[in-house]
């Protein structure tokens, strides 16, 4: 069964950063996507990054562009989400899936997700 595990959210002050891990087990095939979602009070989940683990290949929303920065290390399982320059806006809980084949930024797209992480921006 695949599982994966978030770490690294908390609470920061605008203009800092943080660093999201999103920790996987079970995926036998290397061929797979990672992506990031956020969901922040009464809005829908949407897309932040996203990696294709073969090749590394990157999708980022236009909101992450320049300030986040996704990244793998194949050989922990592990995709790292550094996000800088961090805006009241970027509050949320953030989630890590993965889905087989190419990236996608549908989150319906995805099969297995993560418990969440919440990211909380302060003034």
């Amino acid at each position: 069964q695949v599982q994966l595990v978030e770490s690294g959210g908390g609470l920061v002050q605008a203009g800092g950063s943080l660093r999201l891990s999103c920790t996987t087990s079970g995926r036998t095939n290397s061929a797979y996507a990672v992506g990031w979602f956020r969901q922040a009070p009464g809005k829908e989940r949407e897309f932040v990054a996203a990696i294709y683990s073969s090749i590394g290949i990157k999708q980022y929303a236009d909101s992450a562009k320049g300030r986040f920065t996704i990244s793998r290390d194949n050989a922990k399982n592990t995709v790292y989400l550094q996000m800088n320059s961090l805006k009241l806006e970027d509050t949320a809980v953030y989630y890590c899936a993965t889905k087989l084949g190419y990236m996608s930024q549908t989150a319906g797209a995805y099969d297995y997700w993560g418990q969440g992480t919440q990211v909380t921006v302060s003034s």
